[in-house]
């Protein structure tokens, strides 16, 4: 291709603008090949950017291949390297234990040139003219925020109006600007310490937890001292008193996944890090608190209990944490509670400490501890912990009506209502017994099974197969993409399949953490992820994320556009995925060719620099790396 030049002509643009939908540029190329002829300077090219037409000396793309040292075609192929619908391709062949590959990975630069038609003669790609949101939308979630939706709602006595009312697809099309006095963020781990007060100036909140020591304004800064040694409450000193009381809580070995309700400013997760602990931290919008903890660097979803099931699988978590959460426990029968026991592992613990100490609260939280079998491990002062049973055999003795339907599948989220029966554990004991952290994020879990999958592989093959192909990847883009490991923390992977990108910058020690998404359009992977010991959430990437504006480093897209190109309009993907990425942030694309071309389009229209990459398959591939970065700009 060194001799290959390729000379666009536009032929033909038409506009079309339709009432309140977004504007949309198609722009139709013919290439004419001229081979062994340089473009000259003289015979500039017209080009559409933006709804602008431009001039330039030439229309190429430089692209760089990701070498990988003594890694030939036959040996990427045993890797049993998965096709979109979680199964082999037709042509690879997975391998057991046995087989050795050598994964020494080296990334260079290549010279040539290649235009954006190289690969076909005849191409049409959209391009959309997206206008600026008004400046009250800096903190819009979608979903969240759909005041007509919102309205309709018949009663709110059980906190409706903190789910998800989404609105029509496809009514949002601007682009959320970053505040005037927006900085780029404070980077880990300095930010577990302080954030800019600009980048989430809400008052209220520091009004309302200031008096708490857990959070203060300081100049510019917001300061969270209830993590520092020097305070008078201490966050270490606060799991110390747990793990007392709870000797066997293993901190990073037996306890590695924890989700806390309610989070506050999110210290509780903040500092479980440094055991080892990963901590998911949900907080309805109505107090910001998911926006201060995502700043900080600490997982976190905006999140309800309230009339529909966390997005969570069953027997996810292995503590669930609970602090003066103002939660009404008692509500529906203790229909609450049973969600915390649907997501709760068999023989994990449960956390509670109410506002205040009241000897009827205790005793209503206490009863329903035992309608659902746990077991009461440690109450001392304000702090009590259950434990859920490794079996259930005591439910087994109570009234039909009381259990669910077998029927009924604890591991269904999306839009699902909260079922007040109690999902008797699996007999075969899946998703209870795992290793210690952290041998769990390589053992294939038993999880597996409930895969329906294409292969006729041993699934345990697949997973091995999918874990060493990712390790070999992630190597990759930290070597070859530039990514200085201090710029992020919070990562998103959109489609993950089984969390093989996550586990590779587990096994890269890079100081990240992942939000494993599993699209609900494709096989629902998420047990096995909570199984991994990692963390993730279902979602139709057909709707908006729960989430606030400029909470992500990175986003990981592979096959996701693809996949869900049949079911909706993949630039409102590409611009929910720009309202949620951080400014200077990244995002990766890898898709097939005539994909990663249409998405470049859209990625310019949402203002980022794109450049797009070989994969190991080569320039003439199956598909390629579209690595995009944000530019930071304020409306």
């Amino acid at each position: 291709m060194s001799g290959i030049w390729t000379r666009l002509q536009i032929t033909q643009m038409e506009m079309r603008i339709r009432p309140r939908q977004c504007s949309v540029v198609v722009i139709t190329f013919v290439a004419l090949f001229l081979v062994g002829t340089k473009p000259s300077a003289s015979h500039p090219y017209a080009y559409i950017e933006n709804g602008e037409r431009l001039r330039s000396e030439t229309i190429t793309r430089k692209l760089s291949r990701i070498h990988i040292t003594h890694f030939t075609n036959g040996k990427l192929a045993s890797l049993g390297i998965l096709d979109t619908n979680g199964g082999f391709l037709s042509d690879i062949v997975a391998f057991g234990d046995e087989a050795e590959v050598d994964l020494d990975v080296d990334v260079g630069d290549v010279s040539e040139r290649f235009s954006l038609s190289s690969l076909e003669s005849n191409r049409t790609f959209k391009s959309y003219n997206f206008d600026v949101c008004a400046h009250g939308w800096k903190d819009y979630i979608p979903c969240l925020d759909n005041a007509g939706g919102i309205s309709e709602l018949k009663s709110n006595t059980r906190g409706e109006i903190w789910e998800r009312h989404c609105p029509r697809r496809g009514s949002m099309c601007c682009l959320i600007g970053a505040p005037l006095n927006y900085k780029l963020p404070i980077r880990w781990p300095k930010s577990s310490s302080e954030i800019w007060y600009n980048n989430v100036p809400h008052a209220q909140l520091l009004a309302d937890k200031s008096g708490e020591n857990w959070i203060k304004l300081d100049k510019d800064r917001i300061r969270f001292p209830s993590g520092d040694i020097q305070s008078e409450n201490r966050v270490h000193q606060y799991l110390d008193h747990i793990s007392e009381m709870l000797p066997t809580i293993g901190y990073g070995r037996r306890t590695r996944v924890a989700l806390d309700i309610g989070c506050g400013v999110a210290s509780f997760g903040a500092y479980l890090f440094d055991r080892d602990v990963i901590t998911l931290s949900i907080a309805p919008k109505d107090g910001h608190e998911s926006q201060f903890a995502l700043e900080r660097g600490v997982p976190a979803l905006v999140a309800v209990l309230a009339t529909r099931r966390l997005l969570f699988p069953s027997q996810a978590f292995d503590l669930i944490h609970c602090s003066g959460c103002q939660i009404n426990w008692n509500r529906d029968d203790g229909i609450l509670l049973i969600e915390v026991d649907r997501v709760l592992r068999a023989g994990a613990y449960f956390v509670w400490s109410p506002q205040e100490h009241q000897e009827n609260v205790w005793r209503e939280m206490e009863d329903l501890a035992k309608h659902l079998c746990w077991e009461q491990v440690g109450k001392d002062g304000q702090v009590g912990i259950w434990r859920k049973p490794l079996n259930h055999s005591c439910l087994k003795s109570r009234s039909s009506d009381v259990l669910c339907d077998p029927s009924v599948n604890p591991d269904e989220t999306w839009y699902v209502s909260l079922q007040s029966c109690l999902t008797l554990l699996p007999e075969n004991g899946l998703g209870g017994d795992l290793p210690e952290w952290p041998a769990r994020l390589s053992t294939p879990p038993r999880r597996l099974e409930t895969i329906v999958m294409d292969a006729t592989q041993a699934r345990s093959y697949v997973f091995k197969s999918d874990q060493r192909y990712w390790h070999v990847v992630v190597e990759g883009y930290l070597r070859g993409l530039g990514l200085h490991k201090e710029d992020f923390r919070n990562i998103m992977d959109m489609r993950a399949m089984y969390g093989g990108f996550a586990a590779g910058l587990v096994d890269q020690k890079v100081d990240w953490w992942v939000m494993n998404v599993v699209p609900i359009s494709g096989q629902n992977t998420l047990p096995v992820i909570f199984d991994r010991g990692l963390i993730g959430v279902s979602h139709d990437w057909c709707e908006p994320f729960d989430t606030y504006p400029r909470t992500y480093d990175l986003l990981h897209a592979v096959g996701l556009l693809t996949q869900e190109d049949k079911r909706c309009n993949i630039a409102h993907i590409v611009l929910e995925m720009d309202r949620i990425l951080r400014p200077g942030g990244w995002v990766l694309v890898r898709e097939t060719n005539d994909m990663v071309y249409r998405v470049e389009a859209l990625a310019k229209s949402v203002r980022w620099k794109t450049r797009i990459l070989e994969t190991e398959s080569g320039p003439f591939g199956k598909d390629k790396l579209l690595s995009c970065q944000k530019p930071l700009w304020h409306s």
